[in-house]
């Protein structure tokens, strides 16, 4: 009796420790590196490639999705229109228009003026690719970039628009572009979660549209491969600290034991959950090292964080976050993706559009070298770019100095670097008024279909089966745009 007394009181306290735990234990291990049920047994498994993936020979190794959510104006960065500058405030032509839909937000304007840029562009590099002066530190990398002008898209608002570049469908629940590639390639790191999200707020228009954890989301496709967001305020990841009073030898013997129950309760129940869940724990305690070793820079040299800017040094600023992306990138993390709130500028677009290039402009050109000068660029893909355009007339007041611009999911730019890529290329080309497309249309499902391509991934193999369908990112589309590779 007394023994069976102090197994019992050994197992309550046990569980009201983990009761206490149990959740912050979950929260550091971060789902998208649970195995399933045939898979919790062995680390190894869980991080291994689908069999038959790569399909061939990789160019990349990872991705790092530079996303700038609200949709930047790609007349005033990237598409100069200068002959506009004569039609100031004429009435944009139907025969341009063509009756092609608006949003609400401008569909009941009696006018729809024309809003040349007030921006000045130049041609830039060896290859002249042509930017706007907002983007001064980019246009030292412009030998590094493909310019896509022509990308296009079909949705016309902000949500279904951004859930269509991440997940290749207009509505939610199905896999995020990053959960595919965790699912396909497995992950090369055993440490961190192959799937990373890095969130940030433009000093454009810090109130800009929110962000969805479903952006990010493994839809149907097994949890582990959901992509884990680092939070931009105070601690990175919460409760990486053993608790008060718990050290790593008594962390390491409770992780033990509950594992022990959890085989037991498993070998009654035969619930797949309970093996994740073990994992769960595992991978938490495996990051208790890695995740502060990673948001460590006091080893980084001082010139290097002064080539990211002076907003380095602000956690869950772009710049802090482009540097991080470089460090997971070393760390072999498979897709790293940055959003960078604040490009929604309906009005008094000119001084909002200045603060977004501040934020992201010297960063992002600092992350092309600071990843070329380590020899990772060579193996890295970098995309950059928004869910849509905008518009080339004016929504609301047009004055000399101001304007600003709707929707436009008619034509956009993006741009790559990095792997496999045509640097020094543009690529597609837009009409007098910035609003179709007239040579080389790039649909996001092509651009998607490039980026399988580019990590060994034939898109149209990649596939899971739900409700007995086959789904894959780019549904039953996607061609590969070859004439932007390497």
């Amino acid at each position: 009796m007394h023994d069976n007394r102090l197994g019992i009181a050994e197992l309550t306290s046990r569980r009201a420790f983990l009761g206490q735990t149990s959740g912050v234990l979950g929260a550091m291990a971060l789902a998208t590196l649970l195995p399933g049920a045939a898979q919790a047994a062995d680390s190894a498994r869980a991080h291994a490639a689908l069999p038959g993936f790569p399909n061939f020979a990789p160019r990349a190794k990872r991705v790092i999705y530079l996303f700038q959510s609200g949709a930047p104006s790609q007349m005033d960065l990237f598409d100069p229109k200068p002959e506009l500058a004569a039609r100031h405030g004429e009435d944009l032509p139907e025969s341009v228009r063509r009756g092609q839909r608006l949003t609400t937000m401008t569909s009941g304007q009696a006018k729809f003026p024309v809003a040349p840029s007030i921006f000045k562009f130049g041609q830039q590099g060896q290859c002249g690719m042509w930017l706007s002066e907002l983007l001064p530190h980019l246009s030292s990398v412009a030998d590094e970039l493909c310019l896509i002008r022509s990308m296009q898209t079909e949705a016309i608002n902000h949500d279904p628009a951004i859930t269509f570049c991440q997940t290749g469908h207009q509505l939610a629940g199905r896999p995020s572009i990053g959960s595919w590639l965790s699912y396909g390639l497995g992950s090369e790191n055993q440490d961190l979660p192959a799937y990373v999200v890095l969130t940030s707020f433009g000093s454009g228009r810090p109130d800009d549209q929110p962000l969805y954890d479903r952006l990010w989301g493994s839809g149907f496709l097994p949890s582990r491969h959901q992509g884990v967001k680092f939070r931009n305020k105070g601690d990175a990841v919460l409760y990486l600290s053993n608790p008060p009073g718990v050290d790593q030898g008594l962390r390491r013997q409770t992780l033990d034991r509950l594992a022990a129950l959890n085989r037991q309760h498993f070998d009654e129940v035969h619930d797949a959950e309970i093996q994740a869940r073990i994992s769960q724990y595992e991978m938490a305690f495996r990051m208790q090292a890695s995740v502060p070793e990673l948001l460590d820079l006091s080893k980084e040299p001082e010139h290097v964080l002064e080539a990211y800017g002076p907003d380095v040094k602000r956690p869950g600023s772009y710049a802090a976050n482009c540097l991080l992306a470089r460090r997971l990138a070393e760390r072999d993390v498979r897709f790293v993706q940055l959003f960078h709130m604040g490009w929604d500028h309906h009005g008094g677009l000119p001084n909002a559009i200045r603060g977004q290039c501040k934020d992201t402009d010297q960063p992002t050109a600092a992350l092309i070298k600071d990843l070329k000068q380590r020899d990772l660029l060579k193996d890295t893909l970098i995309v950059w770019g928004g869910e849509f355009g905008r518009t080339i007339y004016s929504q609301g007041g047009l004055t000399a100095t101001d304007y600003g611009r709707d929707h436009h999911p008619r034509c956009f730019s993006v741009f790559l670097a990095g792997a496999g890529i045509k640097a020094g290329t543009t690529y597609g080309e837009t009409d007098d008024y910035c609003y179709n497309i007239v040579n080389n249309p790039v649909h996001v499902h092509d651009l998607n279909a490039t980026i399988l391509h580019l990590l060994g991934i034939d898109h149209t193999r990649l596939t899971y089966r739900y409700q007995g369908r086959d789904f894959r990112l780019t549904d039953i589309h996607g061609e590969i745009v070859r004439d932007v590779l390497s």
